[in-house]
């Protein structure tokens, strides 16, 4: 087997391995944002349980924004979910590519060929990462516009 023609094979699949590790360092973003998701969900959850407890301490608009917010968060949850499936789906798919490349070249000695399926993997998992992306700045937009800042009262004493 031609050394060259393995030179030209791990250089064509040195690619798609640096677009393997951007993929890998978004679903670890994602990642990030789902924990806190699930994090503040929880604490909702208990200070719904809180609320539910002293009825009479806790105003019935409180707990309509709680379980408005746990309505957002369970969408926001949602969308970083799809999100990360198309990443996992997107990171296979350059895998798969990877392995094609590598080999391309024990199909014919001496000569690199490569297949339709080269270009189609690597074409959906472009498709699934700008797929994953776009919903990533969606629930960002969506997480965004669901906050609300309300000054708050204070008595001032003078």
């Amino acid at each position: 087997m031609d050394l060259n023609i393995i030179s030209e094979a791990i250089k064509l699949a040195t690619a798609p391995v640096f677009l393997l590790t951007g993929v890998g360092g978004i679903l670890n973003v994602l990642g990030n944002r789902l924990g806190r998701v699930i994090d503040r969900a929880r604490l909702v959850q208990n200070l719904i349980e809180d609320a539910m407890d002293n009825r009479s301490a806790s105003s019935p608009a409180r707990l309509d924004r709680y379980y408005q917010e746990l309505i957002t968060l369970e969408r926001r949850k949602k969308i970083i979910n799809i999100a990360t499936a198309f990443l996992v789906l997107s990171a296979v798919l350059i895998a798969i590519t990877v392995i094609e490349l590598f080999f391309s070249v024990s199909v014919e000695p001496g000569k690199l060929y490569l297949s339709n399926w080269v270009a189609i993997t690597f074409v959906s998992s472009f498709i699934s990462l700008v797929s994953a992306c776009i919903l990533y700045f969606a629930e960002i937009l969506y997480a965004s516009n669901t906050i609300t800042f309300r000054p708050i009262a204070h008595n001032k004493v003078h």
